[in-house]
């Protein structure tokens, strides 16, 4: 039986082509018109509906530059199903360089939406009923937010098998079994029994490249679990590599500053860390009065915070707890092994990968 066109946004994709479907948001003071950029990928054979989005906050550009290169993908003439592929989901915030809407409010707050609501409800009701629940699984690319790095990672409520399936598949080095969110996409999707999986790798307004090699190879890896692409070949004589390792975090929790000051930080992303561990020292100009910042748990970090100049209470370092700290240690030396070396040489950041790389 022939499979049937794809419908998004008012527009027909026929079986086996893809096409750019602009998707109106709103406009500009200038009257100019701002749209939502989808790029429908149709595959001849059924399969699963997959949704990969960046952007949904503005400044978290890295998402942008992984769309695009899953989208060059050559094993997509191979695709079964359809792949729906939203670079930039909040278009006001990524002209403007802003996480947020025009209005200040975060878009991924705002779902399920409405039609006559906020700004923000507006736009997250657009794209649910256009875009979203056309999908059958999704993954939501983020980064950290501005100043702040992650550490590649997969946020997932893992109480669903499929949701739990892509996230392993994906196998960013550390999954947080992180609870919903009342507002993101993330919760709304899992209300539909849609299957869906967030990244964060990197830092707001800025390329990473580690962080974005990562996300490409991860959502490839997922699709080929979905099998929606055939699986990977290996070269003649190549020994087959063991699936790469990805230990779930049974908690997570920040550390932060006791006093305001200037930070010299200690440790690095990705680092081991005990509790009752000196992590970073914060000391006002002249020295006088130094604070030492002190690790309340032990585990890995897996966020930090890159600006110097810190408030008190402000969020300094991100540390995922394990019941198995060996095995996740493992798991972050096995994502440092399989980083290709053309990533490691001059397009690296001087922070915070220098340690992981070591």
């Amino acid at each position: 039986m022939a499979r049937e066109p794809f419908e998004i946004a008012g527009e027909t994709i026929d079986v086996g082509k893809r096409r750019t479907v602009e998707v109106p948001v709103a406009k500009l003071y200038t009257h100019t018109p701002l749209h939502i950029p989808v790029e429908v990928v149709h595959g001849r054979r059924e399969g699963p509906t997959l949704l990969v989005c960046g952007a949904i906050h503005g400044d978290e550009i890295n998402g942008v530059e992984i769309v695009r290169r899953v989208l060059r993908f050559g094993g997509l003439r191979y695709l079964r199903g359809t792949l729906v592929a939203v670079p930039i989901v909040n278009v006001f915030g990524f002209v403007q360089r802003s996480r947020y809407l025009p209005d200040r409010r975060d878009l991924n707050r705002c779902f399920p939406g409405s039609e006559s609501g906020s700004l923000g409800a507006r736009i997250a009701y657009l794209f649910r009923t256009q875009i979203m629940e056309k999908a059958s699984h999704i993954i939501d690319l983020h980064t950290g937010a501005i100043h702040r790095f992650n550490l590649p990672q997969i946020r997932a409520e893992l109480k669903s098998e499929e949701t739990a399936r892509m996230a392993e598949a994906f196998a960013a080095p550390i999954i947080l079994n992180a609870s919903l969110r009342a507002g993101t996409l993330r919760e709304h999707a899992d209300s539909l029994g849609i299957p869906v999986v967030t990244y964060e790798g990197g830092e707001a307004l800025r390329f990473d490249e580690i962080a974005i090699a990562s996300g490409v190879k991860g959502i490839i890896r997922v699709m080929r679990a979905l099998d929606m692409l055939p699986p990977e070949r290996t070269k003649a004589g190549a020994r087959k590599r063991s699936p790469v390792r990805s230990e779930v975090a049974v908690t997570s929790t920040w550390v932060r500053a006791e006093i305001d000051g200037i930070l010299r930080p200690g440790v690095k992303l990705g680092q081991r860390v005990n509790k009752g561990q000196k992590l970073a020292v914060i000391a006002d100009p002249f020295g006088e009065r130094e604070s030492p910042v002190v690790s309340s748990a032990s585990g890995i970090v897996i966020a930090m915070n890159n600006l110097p100049l810190v408030n008190e209470g402000e969020a300094i370092y991100h540390i995922a707890r394990f019941d198995e700290l060996d095995e996740a240690v493992k798991a972050v030396e096995e994502f440092r092994s399989e980083l290709d070396p053309a990533y490691q040489e001059n397009t690296l950041p001087t922070h915070p990968w220098d340690e992981l790389l070591k």
